[in-house]
C-alpha cells in the first residue's frame, strides 16, 4: 500500500444537490425574471444618476426564519410602495455569515442551527424564500461569501455585496466582475478605503477564473467585467465611521482619481453605528442631511432591520424570540419605517 496524501484532514464528504437541478425543481416565472432584470435597471439608473431616488437595501442581519423574513418582507412591500416615489427598497436577504473566527455560519450552511450542516435542505430554503419575496414584487440584496453558492440563486438577486471581510480576496473581486447584476464593495473591517476602491476597479475588469457550471461540472468562467460595481461605506475599527460629508468627500476623491464614478452607498449599522443600532437613526440624520441639502454623491444606504429590536443568541431553539436577529443587532421594523421616511423627505427629485 501506499502512503495516502491527500484528504488527509477531512472527516467525509456528502453529496450537494447542482443548481441546476434546484432550479429545475423552484423555477421562475418569466413575470419573476422580467422583474428581477427591470430592478436591476433602476438600481443601475440610480447609481448614474438617470434616477433621483434614493438606494435603500434593508432588512435583518441575516435569515435564520424564513417565516419572519417572509412576514418581514410583506410588511416592507407595503411601506416600499407607499414612498415608492422617493426610495427605491430591496431586501436584504443574506444567507451567509463570514466569521472572523468561529460561529453561526448562516442559513444555507446550518439552516437547523445544530450545527448539523444540511446544507442541500439550507439552498432550497433559500432559494424558496427569493421566490417568495421575488413574488411579492419586492427585490432581494444579498451578500456572496461562498464563490459557488450564488449559482443556486444569483438569478434572483438584484443587487449583490462583496463584504469588508473579503473586499481583498482576488477571487471575490473576479467573481463580481462577471455577476449579472450591481454590486456593491465594502471598505475594510479597519476602514481602509482604498482596498475597495482597488477592488471595483479590479471588479469592473475582464477576468478568467475555474468555477462550477449550473450541472455542477468544473469549468472556466470569462468574464465582461461588472460596470456596475460601486463603493459601500461602512466604517471601521481603527478609523471609526466614514459616513458624514467629509468622510464622503475622502471616499469620492479616491475613486476619482482611479477614474471611477463618483457613486457612494453609506452603511448606516457595522462601524457607522459602532455596532449600535439605535445609532443607525443618528446616521440616518447626517445622510438625510447631506442629501437635501444639495448635490450629494450618496446614491443609497444599508439598514439593518428586522420585526424586533436587538439581538439574541442561539441556545435553546425553542426558546427563540420570534423576529429578532441571531447575528448584528437590528431596528425593530417600526423604528425602520420612521428612518425610511426620514429618508425619503430628504431626497431631492429635481
Amino acid at each position: 500500500m501506499t502512503e495516502r496524501t491527500d484528504d488527509l484532514n477531512i472527516l467525509q464528504i456528502r453529496p450537494l444537490i447542482s443548481p441546476a437541478v434546484l432550479m429545475e425543481e423552484l423555477p421562475t416565472a418569466s413575470e419573476e425574471e422580467i422583474f428581477v432584470r427591470d430592478s436591476r435597471d433602476t438600481v443601475r439608473r440610480i447609481l448614474a444618476q438617470e434616477d433621483p431616488r434614493l438606494l435603500v437595501v434593508v432588512g435583518p442581519c441575516s435569515i435564520h426564519d424564513p417565516v419572519a423574513a417572509c412576514e418581514y418582507a410583506e410588511k416592507l412591500q407595503h411601506v416600499s410602495e407607499r414612498l415608492s416615489d422617493r426610495l427605491f427598497v430591496v431586501m436584504r436577504v443574506y444567507f451567509e455569515k463570514p466569521r472572523t473566527v468561529m460561529g453561526w455560519k448562516g442559513l444555507i450552511n446550518d439552516p437547523d442551527l445544530d450545527r448539523s450542516y444540511h446544507v442541500n435542505r439550507g439552498l432550497r430554503l433559500a432559494r424558496k424564500l427569493l421566490l417568495d419575496v421575488c413574488r411579492l414584487r419586492l427585490p432581494a440584496a444579498t451578500e456572496f461569501l461562498d464563490t459557488t453558492f450564488g449559482q443556486f440563486y444569483a438569478d434572483l438577486i438584484t443587487w449583490g455585496a462583496i463584504g469588508a471581510r473579503t473586499v481583498e480576496s482576488q477571487i471575490h473581486r473576479e467573481l463580481a466582475s462577471g455577476m449579472s447584476m450591481p454590486v456593491g464593495i465594502k471598505n475594510r473591517t479597519d476602514g481602509n478605503v482604498q482596498v475597495a476602491v482597488d477592488a471595483i476597479m479590479t471588479a469592473r475588469n475582464p477576468h478568467l477564473f475555474p468555477s462550477l457550471t449550473k450541472e455542477g461540472a468544473p469549468a472556466l468562467f470569462q468574464t465582461r467585467g461588472n460596470a456596475h460595481v460601486h463603493l459601500v461605506l461602512r466604517g471601521g475599527s481603527e478609523t471609526g465611521p466614514n459616513y458624514s460629508a467629509e468622510h464622503v468627500a475622502k471616499a469620492v476623491t479616491l475613486l476619482e482619481a482611479a477614474r471611477l464614478p463618483p457613486a457612494v452607498m453609506v452603511d448606516l449599522s457595522h462601524g457607522n453605528s459602532k455596532k449600535d443600532p439605535q445609532r443607525q437613526c443618528d446616521v440616518a440624520q447626517s445622510v438625510a442631511d447631506q442629501l437635501a441639502n444639495g448635490e450629494s454623491p450618496i446614491r443609497g444606504v444599508m439598514i439593518e432591520s428586522h420585526l424586533v429590536a436587538g439581538r439574541q443568541d442561539i441556545g435553546d431553539l425553542t426558546q427563540l424570540t420570534y423576529g429578532q436577529s441571531i447575528t448584528d443587532a437590528c431596528l425593530s421594523f417600526d423604528e425602520t419605517v420612521r428612518v425610511l421616511e426620514l429618508l425619503a423627505g430628504s431626497v431631492r427629485l429635481t
